[in-house]
């Protein structure tokens, strides 16, 4: 499974978790909205770590597997330092330093840092996320690779921010680092793909999730996204409602954005198939894409 909104967290191995796409929505739907609820709430998934951890944590595996692959075939000399921008949760960034790599991130929110840091602590490890902006920071030392995978990418809102990102990633990978870049391209043809929901549990807790596009503004190239979770445990039932704007790249707009950063070249395209040996030119109705920016 993948997604076509690029946080869809796959199907690999879930340590535990049980994870269901919803591939007709209507029955769903249905029983989501005829329910009775205990409480509901309009507010950022991102405030509620937990949540979001056991949401998009299920393919780790797939995901890092991957990363170690990429580290091994585009990424010159031995890597030891990882660093992700947009860290949330720190749900790869612990299965990396667990296998013996010195992690580090960052992240706006302040409630998803310390959910990281408390879990790098009880695994012995140092808290190493800090609460910034990905267009504006700096790391202490160099990284040999970093990672951005599930379209946090596409939060930067103009091309400015953008800009500075990419050239804060720049300024933070050695000559021969690698960032690894996920996102969702908008297709130039063909009907982009508008909802869709997943199931994700684990023990007593699970969680029904449903994400839906409101819509393009193609002047301010932003594309409106509406998220509903549904959470579920023996003694509650809340629901949140959130809503998010992602900025909109065709891969002609992508292309122009490189080229304003030449300090990072991209190397390969996969997709979220996350294998290492299918390799992809990307098309007019292609929409994942995960880019290997080399530091030059």
């Amino acid at each position: 499974m993948q997604s076509n909104y690029g946080i869809w967290p796959g199907d690999g191995t879930g340590g535990g978790l049980i994870h269901q796409e919803h591939t007709n929505l209507a029955p769903y739907l249905e029983s989501t909205h005829m329910t009775e609820f205990k409480e509901e709430l309009k507010a950022s998934i991102y405030d509620y770590p937990h949540y979001y951890d056991l949401l998009f944590g299920s393919d780790w595996k797939a995901e890092i597997d991957f990363f170690e692959d990429c580290f091994s075939k585009h990424c010159a000399g031995k890597v030891s330092r990882v660093f992700e921008p947009a860290c949330g949760t720190g749900r790869l960034l612990i299965k990396l330093a667990n296998a013996g790599y010195t992690v580090s991130g960052n992240d706006l929110n302040p409630k998803a840092i310390d959910y990281c840091n408390d879990r790098f602590e009880r695994f012995n490890h140092d808290r190493s996320a800090v609460v910034k902006d990905m267009s504006d920071f700096t790391v202490s030392r160099r990284v040999d690779a970093a990672f951005n995978t599930i379209n946090s990418f596409r939060h930067l809102p103009t091309e400015a921010t953008a800009v500075a990102h990419l050239q804060c990633m720049a300024r933070a990978l050695r000559k021969g680092g690698i960032y690894i870049l996920g996102l969702h391209l908008e297709p130039t043809k063909g009907e982009r793909i508008q909802e869709e929901g997943w199931t994700a549990r684990k023990g007593h807790l699970m969680i029904n999730s449903y994400m839906w596009s409101k819509g393009v503004d193609r002047k301010r190239r932003m594309e409106m996204l509406g998220m509903l979770l549904d959470v579920y445990t023996p003694t509650k039932h809340m629901q949140i409602e959130d809503h998010m704007e992602y900025r909109t790249y065709t891969h002609a707009q992508f292309q122009s954005l490189m080229r304003k950063v030449p300090e990072l070249k991209i190397a390969e395209i996969y997709d979220f198939a996350y294998d290492i040996n299918q390799m992809i030119k990307i098309k007019p109705t292609t929409e994942d894409v995960v880019f290997i920016l080399e530091k030059q």
